[in-house]
């Protein structure tokens, strides 16, 4: 059973899903030397109280780092998340979220190198796990 919804996801059977225009749409840019993340859904309405948080590496929710305001906006701080690659969620409520790749270093994003993830590879990496051997 897992195997058939691991190759739904890849290959593609989300895109059969009829879905409404719901999905969020994240993006960061420095403002004034602040980072800031703007967050909305596909049809323009802002995103207002997403929680917004870091995901631990096993996919598991990790440290919250705020809530979008009216506007769909959170001013981010970083300074005390460890340099390397991070996941940050944006959490609309159920079926309504964002996920976005970030390289941090000295609590600065690399804004040339975020990546936003498809959901459909959260949620593959989430039901399909590879065993490690033991040696």
């Amino acid at each position: 059973m897992v195997r058939f919804l691991a190759s739904l996801l890849l290959f593609g059977g989300l895109g059969a899903i009829p879905t409404q225009a719901h999905q969020i749409e994240s993006a960061l840019h420095y403002l004034n030397g602040e980072l800031e993340l703007s967050s909305s859904f596909s049809n323009g309405e802002p995103t207002k109280g997403a929680v917004v948080r870091l995901l631990n590496a096993d996919g598991s929710a990790g440290q919250e780092l705020g809530r979008t305001d009216q506007t769909g906006r959170l001013t981010l701080n970083l300074d005390t998340v460890r340099d390397g690659v991070v996941d940050l969620q944006i959490d609309g409520g159920p079926g309504h979220r964002d996920y976005l790749e970030m390289p941090v270093q000295a609590g600065q994003v690399k804004l040339d190198e975020v990546v936003s993830l498809p959901v459909s590879l959260v949620l593959l990496g989430l039901l399909v796990s590879v065993p490690r051997r033991k040696n």
